[in-house]
């Protein structure tokens, strides 16, 4: 499975847009043909039909995952890119689930009613977040190193594309950083007893709808075409749209992780990875954080997204041996 472009390097334009933005588009990543082979079978698993919109009982979906393949094989131009926003493809885990692309489809059809005229307001969503609910966090946790969204459908603008708000990046890092004992996937300080209870997106929610805190030209629509991959930062805020064009809408968010956390505070300079430097960027301390440290343990965590997944893919294999 060959890609269309085996070397690339990002353009300083694009490293620059990352800094500024959080985010960067990398174009034709993977070919038509391999979107089409990596997605067969997606229709049955879900059990509804592409063709038919009365089976679309479900607005959107997230897919367990059966199997990964690797990025390096499978896509080497997004494999470089993501690399060199790390520092290195050298410092990314060596464990398969985060140096591989899954078929955890999240697909967004839309639902009945919505027209392709209705207005889409961005800061108004109500899904606003920011990716990793299997850790406890910390401001350098390597467990979700990159957001990553590989496009396996075309997407225009109202059809149903991640919103994402690039200013949100900051107001996520001071939290992290103000608490060193670090937080649930939920920004709940772990010293809170109630945390383990909570799944609640109040946090998020109180920086994208605040007009004060977050420009409105700091919001954006992922958006592109089949093969087209976004690579953000671990930290960018952002929120599931709406599909108001009821194109089916196909994509994945496979994290990356890191074999050691990011260090934020680097004797040489020139060792920090673009991601490093725009946390440092946005916490407005360019040269470094002298002295902070996590005062917590790293460990896992179980949500009730994954414990659903669990349940659903059970139900997958079924569907998929009674074809």
């Amino acid at each position: 499975m060959g890609s269309i472009q085996e070397d690339y390097t990002l353009s300083e334009a694009q490293k620059a847009h990352f800094l500024e933005h959080g985010y960067v588009k990398i174009p034709q990543c993977f070919t038509r043909e391999q979107a089409t082979k990596f997605t067969e079978g997606m229709w049955t698993r879900l059990g509804m039909s592409p063709t038919d919109k009365s089976t679309w009982t479900k607005e959107k979906t997230n897919m367990p995952y059966h199997y990964h393949v690797p990025v390096s094989e499978f896509s080497p131009k997004a494999w470089s890119a993501m690399g060199q926003l790390l520092g290195g493809v050298d410092r990314i885990s060596e464990k398969p689930g985060f140096r591989g692309w899954s078929d955890g489809f999240i697909v967004n059809l839309g639902r009945d009613g919505y027209k392709a005229e209705d207005e889409l307001n961005l800061r108004s969503l109500d899904n606003w977040h920011n990716d990793g609910d299997f850790f406890v966090h910390f401001l350098d946790s390597p467990e979700q190193a990159l957001l990553v969204i590989p496009l396996w459908s075309d997407i225009e603008h109202k059809g149903g594309g991640t919103a994402v708000c690039s200013d949100g990046i900051k107001y996520i890092a001071k939290h992290l950083y103000d608490h060193p004992e670090g937080t649930t996937p939920w920004m709940r300080s772990v010293n809170d007893p109630s945390h383990s209870a909570y799944e609640g997106r109040d946090f998020w929610s109180e920086i994208a709808w605040n007009s004060s805190k977050t420009r409105d030209e700091s919001f954006h629509e992922v958006t592109g075409q089949v093969g087209d991959v976004f690579l953000l930062h671990p930290l960018m805020l952002h929120s599931a749209s709406k599909n108001l064009l009821r194109v089916p809408r196909i994509i994945t968010n496979p994290p990356v992780s890191l074999k050691e956390p990011f260090c934020l505070d680097r004797e040489d300079p020139s060792q920090y990875s673009l991601v490093e430097l725009k946390t440092l960027k946005d916490l407005g301390m360019p040269d470094g954080l002298k002295g902070w440290k996590i005062t917590g343990p790293r460990r896992d965590w179980i949500s009730q997204r994954i414990r659903r997944q669990e349940e659903e893919r059970t139900k997958e294999v079924e569907r998929l041996k009674s074809k």
